[in-house]
């Protein structure tokens, strides 16, 4: 029976549903942030904050990637986000659902497929999933390391639907940055900001 305090999915109900892990299910943006001022400081790169959350979804490799090309500091992206992973491991436990999402979930597991579509590792979100308790819910989680194009690129998303077995344009998807989104409506999907939920 879903909790009288879980949102509804009706009218005009998804067949499959899924989510965003950092800042949709788990409340861990800060912790990335703080994991990222320790090693964009061990190199000298500016990062700030606003651009931070603005690139939320985006794989480290890549922001890595394009800081270092922008302000002209040759590094290895892959090792510097591998840098950047072990940065973060240490501060994982401190992470948090994000109640109003995680209760959408709770609420119709095992009533229509659920998946978890994330920018980051395989490493690292299943890690997160089972830390704040909810990595039984979903029938799939699809990171970086499994597509080629990344947010805001649909394909990710398309991943995700393909694995539940549900047509992305029966998929309603839960985001909370702007490049999700746009992935999300690129999917073909239904989208769901979550910043709606808790601001």
């Amino acid at each position: 029976m879903t909790s009288p305090s879980a949102p509804s999915l009706s009218p005009n109900s998804p067949a499959g549903l899924i989510f965003d892990c950092d800042g949709t299910l788990a409340d861990t943006m800060p912790l990335h942030w703080r994991a990222w001022q320790t090693v964009t400081n061990r190199y000298g790169l500016r990062f700030p904050e606003e651009r931070f959350y603005s690139l939320g979804g985006v794989p480290s490799r890549d922001i890595v990637k394009m800081l270092s090309q922008e302000q002209g500091i040759p590094l290895d992206a892959i090792a510097v986000a591998l840098e950047k992973e072990e940065a973060y491991l240490p501060l994982l436990p401190q992470s948090t659902p994000i109640a109003a999402v995680v209760a959408i979930a709770r609420a119709h597991h095992g009533r229509i497929p659920m998946a978890v579509a994330s920018g980051g590792t395989q490493k690292v979100i299943p890690m997160v999933l089972r830390h704040i308790g909810i990595f039984e819910l979903f029938d799939a989680v699809v990171t970086s390391e499994q597509v080629i194009r990344q947010k805001p690129a649909p394909d990710i998303f398309l991943r995700a639907a393909e694995l539940i077995g549900v047509p992305a344009h029966r998929c309603r998807a839960f985001e909370d940055t702007d490049l999700g989104l746009q992935a999300i409506r690129a999917a073909g999907m239904e989208a769901v900001d979550v910043r709606t939920m808790y601001e």
